[in-house]
């Protein structure tokens, strides 16, 4: 996942996504925590592309903010 693909999407579509990524995040966590994890580099990369959806998502914000100043 890029921001550019983010970009395209609307807010509800990035809020579901955000949703599932955080779902995603916990049972990586959990995985963690009970020593099955298979893959110990997908936790960064599921933070990251949480990280990548909230900036999408304040730059909606922002955007929506002038259109309405």
């Amino acid at each position: 996942m890029n921001a550019a693909e983010l970009k395209g999407k609307n807010r509800d579509e990035l809020l579901a996504q955000l949703i599932d990524l955080r779902k995603e995040q916990f049972n990586l966590r959990m995985q963690m925590a009970t020593g099955q994890s298979a893959r110990p580099d997908q936790v960064r990369k599921v933070r990251k592309n949480i990280a990548r959806v909230k900036t999408v998502l304040r730059a909606h914000e922002i955007a929506a903010e002038k259109e309405t100043a």
